[in-house]
């Protein structure tokens, strides 16, 4: 009653504005009371309309009105103030439709600051003090005020859930323990409990590991776009100062490479944006998945912990690799070496450099490598057309068929000298360089072996030039009826599997991956190469004891 007659008591000397004790209080002409302070405010507000209104019952008075003290009103405050009216509790203290309210009070109920696991009751601040202070009560748990109480009451026993089944997954009281659960794997709650925050932190770590991940991923990306940027920018330049020597008849032709050069550049930058993107994105719903977890490690109920735990949702799958591993810009560089070995024969390949410029440009892939090919359609997508180069021919190699054949003859051919040609050991290099992604297939002929290579344009040709494959320039494989063997720097390696008169070879050269693939109904891998390119890559063929060769055409 004491309560009532007080919360009464407060709302009438309280100003309706700020809801306070009135300061200083003043009535208006309709007989409703504020504080002096906030009537003025209010009516400060509204004297730009020329008229001034009651907040209670919205009366209007013309002028404004002078207002005086209440003084009786005055001297109520100051005696209620003695008397316990500042010690009331505030509106805001009362429990709400949203709140956990305390069990204890009586008439209108206070907020509850704590719930205790062991009374299964929740107390506001009056309530609590036992529990904060009686030495028996002091043992009790204390957690944040849950509605959930009687979620940890066993519904057969009536008894406080303090255990846990393991082999049903579900939380049990002492005698569920003991009966229907006897022959189960059962701990306390607590012992379960640490179980599951024990692995609750070790994914949290995992999530928190794979966010540094992909926030290097990104980094790593963000320099990507810069390299793709630079190296795109020095291509058309020298593109530009190679074209501008050729005035009239280049004009058209310098326009269409930095079109091209742009375009790609356009369409990788893009790629390495989205995949930023996607990354940032996994990081957001990472976070977000991280977050969720803190939110039930910090849950202090162990049975309403153990109630969520299960609602988990699985940690997905990364959508990227745990690391990227950005290899050294090499592409566009290509662009610039190609035209220039067009400036030196333009009158005579102006037509076919167009499309040899442009397949070099759209190449470019400064990303992480992609897988290798699987089937031989899959290979073809990366197939040119190459064709062998005279001036490098051994003068004992017979070019024919447009510069595709090469055959071994007894008899020396009449060649031109020229310091592109291999003098010593029948060799032949291709004339188009191997970039980008490419494939080709060699087929074999002939008794004799025949060696299948990529090369550096500046292996030794004169004099005393090695074999390809005996060289730190050149990578080969020696095939023939009886064996099949891998060469490089002068070190060869048996290599096993099925032999087959046509080679096919697979080059990713900003990966730096080079393979060799038997080539019959299906493509079986003979060897695969891990390496750095850094120039340009050329065929090469040689051919021992009556053999030939084929740059098969693919397309």
């Amino acid at each position: 009653m004491e309560q009532q007659e007080n919360h009464l008591a407060r709302q009438i000397l309280s100003c309706s504005i700020c809801v306070d004790p009135l300061k200083d209080p003043v009535t208006t002409g309709c007989g409703h009371s504020y504080c002096k302070s906030c009537i003025n405010t209010h009516w400060d507000i509204e004297e730009e309309r020329g008229s001034y209104s009651c907040p209670q019952c919205r009366q209007t008075f013309t002028p404004r009105p002078v207002l005086g003290k209440n003084t009786m009103l005055a001297d109520l405050v100051e005696e209620m103030k003695k008397t316990g009216l500042q010690n009331a509790p505030a509106d805001h203290c009362y429990s709400g439709p949203e709140d956990v309210a305390c069990d204890v009070c009586t008439g209108r109920t206070l907020k509850a600051l704590k719930s205790c696991l062991v009374c299964l009751d929740s107390y506001c601040e009056k309530h609590l003090q036992r529990h904060l202070q009686s030495a028996p009560f002091k043992r009790h748990k204390l957690v944040e005020p849950s509605e959930k109480l009687q979620e940890n009451i066993c519904s057969r026993h009536d008894e406080v859930m303090k255990m846990f089944c393991r082999t049903d997954q579900e939380g049990i009281c002492y005698f569920c323990s003991v009966e229907e659960h006897k022959d189960h794997n059962t701990v306390s709650a607590a012992a379960e409990r640490t179980e599951r925050q024990r692995e609750l932190g070790l994914r949290r770590q995992t999530i928190q590991q794979r966010v540094q991940d992909t926030e290097k991923d990104v980094k790593l990306l963000q320099q990507e776009e810069e390299a793709v940027n630079g190296s795109a920018d020095k291509a058309v330049e020298d593109s530009e100062e190679i074209f501008t020597e050729l005035i009239r008849l280049l004009e058209k032709r310098s326009s269409d490479v930095k079109q091209q050069i742009r375009s790609q550049q356009e369409t990788e930058v893009s790629r390495v944006r989205e995949l930023q993107e996607r990354l940032e994105q996994e990081i957001t719903e990472l976070r977000r998945k991280e977050h969720e977890l803190k939110q039930l490690s910090d849950i202090e109920d162990h049975n309403q912990f153990l109630h969520n735990y299960p609602s988990l949702s699985p940690l997905s799958k990364s959508t990227h690799s745990s690391s990227i591993r950005i290899r050294p810009l090499r592409d566009f560089e290509d662009v610039t070496a190609a035209v220039s070995q067009v400036r030196g024969r333009i009158q005579d390949i102006l037509s076919a450099t167009e499309t040899e410029i442009w397949q070099i440009v759209s190449r470019v892939d400064v990303l992480l490598p992609q897988p290798e090919p699987e089937t031989r359609a899959d290979f073809f997508k990366y197939s040119q057309e190459f064709t062998l180069d005279p001036n490098t021919a051994n003068t004992h190699l017979l070019l024919s068929e447009g510069n595709r054949i090469v055959t071994l003859m007894s008899r020396t051919q009449s060649y031109s000298d020229h310091p592109d040609r291999f003098t010593y050991w029948p060799q032949v290099m291709s004339r188009e360089s191997l970039t980008g992604r490419c494939y080709l297939e060699v087929e074999m002929g002939g008794v004799g072996g025949v060696c299948v290579a990529v090369t550096y344009k500046n292996i030794s040709r004169a004099g005393g030039e090695r074999m390809f494959g005996f060289n730190d320039t050149s990578w080969s494989l020696y095939c023939d009826g009886n064996r099949q063997d891998f060469h490089y720097n002068s070190m060869w390696t048996p290599v096993a599997g099925p032999w087959s008169s046509r080679v096919g070879v697979y080059l990713d050269h900003s990966a730096g991956v080079l393979s060799f693939y038997s080539v019959s109904d299906t493509m079986t891998l003979l060897h695969r190469v891990q390496t750095t390119c850094t120039q340009p890559l050329y065929a090469g063929v040689g051919l021992y004891n009556g053999s030939t060769a084929e740059l098969c055409k693919l397309k």
